[in-house]
């Protein structure tokens, strides 16, 4: 059978999003994605360079598909809600978001530009949406918090609200915020 480098790097790329999901950057192994990815090390630096350029091709791909899954829109509690299913349904984005945060810090990130116009299309759907300007930003980022930190917090989520909290429930509530959020910032 020939060999499909296409195939190859696909299962690379799914091997590495579970590897860096689980253990971030500097945690990751390049043995364990190229044994997951039934692929040889050398295949991995080819396509990919390094571990760190493989770490941005995952997160950037990680975040288009989000992105496709949950656009932008003008009912910014539906967005919020909506982007708490997504991230309930595909854990690994945001724990490789989570896990740029700890290994960048403040410092600039593969793709901000690119990721900061992404984030411009939100708060413009939020101002089209009714969000008055000043505010518009603040509601977005606080939108993306209320949904990215109850996802992304399971411990924290099960300490304060407790063991049978209902996620169903906590996704209404999160949108129920965002409009508390929205309507405090009419004024």
């Amino acid at each position: 059978m020939p060999y499909d480098s296409a195939a190859t790097r696909e299962r690379i790329l799914v091997a590495a999003t579970e590897e860096f999901a689980a253990h971030g950057v500097s945690g990751a192994r390049v043995d364990r994605i190229a044994a997951s990815a039934s692929a040889n090390k050398r295949a991995i630096y080819d396509y990919f360079g390094d571990k760190n350029k493989l770490f941005g091709v995952v997160l950037e791909r990680a975040l288009a598909d989000l992105a496709q899954a949950v656009p932008p829109s003008e009912d910014l509690p539906a967005y919020a809600e909506h982007l708490f299913d997504h991230h309930r349904e595909h854990p690994e984005t945001l724990r490789l978001v989570m896990w740029e945060a700890l290994e960048v810090g403040d410092g600039p990130v593969p793709g901000e530009e690119e990721r900061t116009r992404h984030y411009g299309d939100k708060i413009h759907a939020a101002q089209a949406g009714g969000a008055p300007r000043d505010s518009a930003r603040a509601q977005v980022f606080f939108a993306l918090a209320l949904a990215s930190w109850s996802a992304g917090m399971p411990q924290l989520r099960r300490m304060v609200l407790g063991e049978e909290c209902d996620l169903d429930r906590l996704r209404e509530a999160i949108g129920g915020a965002v409009r508390a959020i929205q309507s405090g910032n009419e004024g």
